[in-house]
């Protein structure tokens, strides 16, 4: 058998393979030796015990807080024991463009109790025909204070609901003047270092109690149709506070006046209330959002001005929606002698709201001893038929009947949706309450709202359902009674609101001006309430009013529109001691909001989105510290 040499083709082969054997090993040996003077350049770095995104600790959040640190590690996103921290993945973005922190100063003493909107001193400076210098009168830019509000010398964590309904810690709103002035009446009484609400008003002496049981004879309050309210001139707010037993939710508001912080009261007791008045302006609430509006001696002339105050009342009521009456005039042949007026004079009042009421197509539904009720028609069919007969006021012909940011009033009937038959509801039936608050509402069922179908809607509930049950990882104490007024500062179409309904809390759902769509209506027709605001100003409540407040994408709308600072400082005043604020927003918007805070004596923390750590989205939670001012000698 021949044998196999080596001839020049197999050399060549040989002498290849030795040569690319001796390059890798080259190769290998130098990254190994480059590795080992890596290791050694670096080795005063301490190492992690864990991820590698927690080698900068974020600050914690005070024990003294509900959300302490134990609190917050449940997000499924992080290790159990892991503190998130952004600085790493920013951090030469952070050495640009990071503000240096400011440390915000308290105010002086006598801005305890500021209003910026409502400030009495700056409200002199208008007419006081149609009570105007009581309306929305917001600061200039030059007259923007940038300084913490403080809480009165005594101040307590508030009662919990429903205790808070109640009782109410004196020094929390150190006001003795209504306790006198009402105390026939049976508003508020003092004891010792606590206010005691009784639930009595002005046309309810015996109690709140009562009264919405004369009601509920006269119209159903229990069967779910009748879920929003609307309360001018509220008081202490007793009315709405008492109808929550009904699972009915009021929007009680009233001006600030000479009974000194009535609005105050109401939300210190846990009751939905909002600084307001019927003067000039719509108020900022969309077309058809209450299915029943009260008004017990609250003052309003409703005759006058060509019926414009209960025009507006009829804007914002629903179809069928009903209005009652307790109060001057109503069964003044009993009390006339005790209002100090004439028989002939209240006769002539009641005469004129009755005319009014009959020209607006409303439906008078009985007079029973101090209680008058009208009805709304279900749609305009016949009313409009009725214009040959009645010729003012006039059906109202242009505008956005849901305006009412700075919007005028209008001495004309806001027009209801078309219908084909006499016996549709104009924009559509609601289901009742609880299952209005998931069914799809009209507004959107109908289509009015561009870009939100059924389907959206649907998925956007089951979102709020899954970012809600995050929430609770990161704050247990939402779900256990810890808070009782909640602020959703961008609600879009009230999902938020939805999601924790089942816990002892309300929701003020602010919809912004400048949003693209606007979703208050939506809001109102799955039974809950909220208003309109421009978060460039002040919100219309005293200070210390709310326990938790969310911010959803709020800075990143506003940041380009002013200065996010004011808006922050806006939080903090109406923000009480020890509450919660949750912002979701993008890492470089949540990083200049967490600089800001730190000089406002609030503690945070940055945590991931509920989609895990690579969703460009995160949360802040913020707790503000408990200080309260000093006492002035």
């Amino acid at each position: 058998m021949a044998k196999d040499y080596p001839g020049p083709a197999n050399f060549y082969q040989l002498e290849s393979r030795r040569q690319r054997l001796t390059w890798i090993l080259a190769i290998s040996s130098l990254c190994a030796i480059f590795y080992v003077i890596g290791a050694w350049q670096n080795s005063s770095i301490p190492k992690s015990n864990h991820s590698n995104i927690s080698k900068v600790r974020c600050d914690d959040i005070s024990d003294s807080t509900a959300l302490s640190k134990n609190s917050l590690h449940g997000a499924t996103s992080l290790q159990s024991n892991a503190n998130l921290d952004f600085n790493a993945h920013h951090q030469l973005d952070l050495k640009n463009t990071s503000p240096s922190m400011e440390n915000f100063q308290p105010c002086a003493m006598n801005f305890s109790e500021y209003t910026p909107c409502e400030d009495r001193t700056r409200g002199r400076r208008f007419e006081r025909a149609m009570l105007v210098y009581r309306e929305r009168h917001c600061p200039t830019k030059d007259e923007l204070i940038r300084c913490l509000i403080p809480a009165p010398p005594g101040y307590k964590k508030p009662f919990k609901w429903p205790q808070s309904r109640d009782y109410a810690w004196y020094h929390n709103i150190p006001h003795k003047k209504l306790s006198v002035e009402k105390a026939v009446q049976n508003w508020i009484q003092v004891e010792g270092d606590r206010f005691l609400f009784p639930g009595g008003g002005t046309m309810f002496p015996e109690g709140a109690d009562a009264y919405i049981d004369d009601i509920n004879e006269l119209i159903p309050l229990t069967d779910g149709s009748i879920r929003t309210a609307i309360d001018t001139g509220c008081g202490v707010a007793s009315w709405g506070a008492y109808l929550l037993k009904k699972s009915v939710l009021t929007m009680s508001f009233a001006p600030r006046d000479t009974h000194e912080a009535q609005v105050q009261f109401a939300l210190e007791r846990g009751v939905p209330a909002m600084i307001g008045v019927m003067a000039s302006m719509r108020i900022p609430y969309p077309a058809r959002s209450f299915d029943m509006a009260h008004c017990s001696r609250c003052l309003i002339p409703w005759q006058a001005h060509e019926g414009l105050y209960l025009l507006e009342v009829d804007r914002v009521l629903r179809p069928g929606g009903f209005w009652i009456l307790s109060g001057p005039p109503i069964h003044w042949k009993k009390y006339y002698r005790g209002w100090e007026r004439t028989q002939e004079d209240l006769k002539q009042e009641q005469d004129a709201i009755e005319e009014v009421a009959t020209h607006i197509c409303w439906k008078k539904v009985i007079e029973k001893e101090d209680l008058s009720i009208w009805q709304k028609p279900i749609n305009h069919n016949e009313c409009i038929n009725s214009r040959k007969v009645y010729q003012t006021p006039h059906i109202c012909k242009n505008g956005n009947a849901d305006a009412a940011w700075y919007k005028k009033m209008e001495t004309c009937i806001t027009p209801l949706p078309e219908t084909s038959k006499d016996v549709d509801v104009a924009g559509g039936e609601l289901r009742k309450w609880p299952e209005r608050a998931f069914a799809v509402p009209p507004r959107i069922s109908m289509g009015t709202i561009p870009g939100i179908t059924a389907e959206k809607f649907e998925e956007d509930n089951k979102m709020w359902k899954e970012r809600v049950a995050y929430y609770k990882k990161l704050a247990p104490t939402l779900s256990r009674g810890r808070y009782r007024n909640v602020m959703d500062m961008n609600a879009n179409i009230g999902g938020f609101a939805a999601a924790i309904d089942k816990y002892q809390v309300w929701v003020m759902n602010v919809v912004p001006v400048n949003s693209d769509q606007d979703t208050l209506g939506v809001i109102y027709e799955r039974g809950f309430i909220g208003t309109y605001q421009d978060w460039c100003e002040a919100f219309s409540t005293y200070p210390r009013t709310y326990d938790f407040i969310h911010a959803d994408g709020v800075f990143s709308t506003y940041q380009e529109r002013c200065d996010i600072t004011y808006i922050l400082l806006e939080m903090d005043r109406i923000l009480r001691p020890e509450g919660t604020v949750l912002f979701r927003d993008t890492v470089e918007v949540l990083v200049k909001i967490q600089t800001l805070i730190r000089g406002m004596r609030w503690d945070s923390k940055m945590m991931d989105h509920e989609s895990g750590p690579f969703n460009p989205e995160k949360i802040l939670i913020a707790v503000k510290s408990y200080w309260t001012g000093q006492a002035t000698k």
